[in-house]
């Protein structure tokens, strides 16, 4: 019951803004950008009005929800058979720039931290690997840009989180072993068996399925349109719990129940990903929110140089030098690899990441990979939310001369 101050001041801000969301769109203010800065306004940085805590189950459930609702909407919107069978830059920036970007991060971290447990170090590199294109989405809806450009940086972003959160959950395993909490080989066997093999075969059958009976039902006239666009979060929920009730991940198995969805119809799968989307970017402001509120008083009190430093590095050098190398012979400018590589933002899969980590983990001994992680997406958020409608202006009016 004490949470209510907090869900009225939530629902009421997402009402607040909605009123203004198209004449904000026409600016360089974007929505993570308004519930990041109110957060941070209102909470223990600013006014004080709120003192939330990480463990709280109002955030634990806001962060798991979101997560399983994103992961499994973002990876049913991608034909991942035309996404390999094209090879084209999607195909290059998944397969060959991301796996890059998550070794050099690595490769920097351990020197920049070289106090740190290699485990986190690798922790952080992964977390801040993928990219979250709803922090630029005036470069991903602008006309100006190309289509290519544009539906790239869409895939990608879509793609990314998923990809990252198995190595994410070793690493995880890898440093709780560390700390002395579990042990051996048979542990190690048991989690891969676990977490890798049962989450993606749940998830996969329930997509598929369920999917499929959809489909019939539309075709049959017995579904109403009203529970097709609920499919999508009921799909996502089964999944992940059928996952967490055999010791699978969840997480996992809602990426691949979305991935695999057995739904054919463009009808159905529109109304699916209409409802997703719409719940989706709810709760992301949500988590926006608390990200300023919770996330930011905790780290801001340990930055310093070195998380400075890394915060700057990932926006930059970690994420455009992978995109320069993996994008070589697809006939790209460098106008557009740059402007690729610049818009690879950090955000909601990010700080729905660091949060499933430090509720396996607890924060004690974690601050500083909290400090970088946190940092890093918070200059993403106004970087590339400031930036956004300039450059895709400028982009724009340079395809046009070429």
């Amino acid at each position: 019951m004490h949470d209510f101050p907090e869900i009225v001041f939530f629902a009421s801000l997402i009402f607040l803004y909605g009123l203004v969301s198209r004449l904000l769109e026409r600016t360089v203010i974007s929505a993570p950008m308004v519930f990041a800065g109110i957060g941070m306004f209102v909470g223990s940085l600013g006014l004080g009005w709120f003192q939330v805590e990480f463990h709280t189950t109002l955030v634990k459930i806001i962060a798991e929800g979101t997560l399983v609702v994103i992961l499994f909407v973002d990876a049913s919107e991608l034909r991942l058979g035309s996404v390999i069978r094209r090879r084209d830059v999607p195909f290059r920036l998944l397969c060959i720039g991301l796996p890059i970007t998550m070794l050099l991060g690595f490769i920097l971290a351990v020197p920049i931290f070289s106090e740190m447990n290699l485990w986190a170090a690798a922790l952080i590199a992964l977390m801040l690997s993928p990219t979250d294109a709803a922090l630029g989405q005036a470069v991903v809806k602008s006309e100006a840009v190309p289509e290519k450009i544009r539906q790239s940086i869409n895939v990608e972003s879509g793609i990314n989180d998923g990809i990252a959160l198995p190595p994410i959950l070793i690493c995880i395993a890898g440093l709780s072993q560390a700390g002395g909490t579990r042990t051996g080989v048979e542990y190690w066997l048991l989690f891969s068996l676990e977490q890798l093999v049962f989450g993606p075969l749940v998830g996969g059958l329930v997509g598929r399925l369920g999917g499929k009976l959809m489909d019939r039902a539309a075709r049959a006239d017995w579904m109403n349109p009203t529970f097709q666009r609920l499919g999508s979060v009921s799909l996502a929920l089964v999944s992940f719990g059928l996952a967490e009730m055999i010791n699978g991940n969840g997480f996992i198995a809602a990426f691949f129940g979305g991935l695999l969805l057995g739904a054919r119809s463009p009808l159905v799968r529109k109304r699916i990903h209409e409802f997703g989307e719409a719940e989706g970017q709810q709760l992301s402001l949500f988590v926006f929110l608390i990200f300023g509120l919770v996330m930011v008083p905790a780290a801001a009190g340990y930055w310093d140089g070195h998380a400075w430093l890394y915060a700057l590095l990932s926006l930059t050098v970690i994420r455009m030098v992978p995109v320069a190398l993996c994008l070589i012979g697809t006939g790209l400018d460098r106008y557009a690899v740059l402007f690729i590589g610049w818009f690879g933002p950090r955000g909601i899969a990010t700080i729905l990441y660091l949060l499933m980590t430090l509720g396996a983990l607890g924060l004690e001994g974690h601050q500083q990979m909290l400090s970088v992680i946190v940092l890093t997406v918070l200059l993403s958020i106004f970087a590339h939310g400031i930036t956004a409608v300039p450059l895709a202006g400028l982009y724009g009016k340079h395809t046009r001369r070429t």
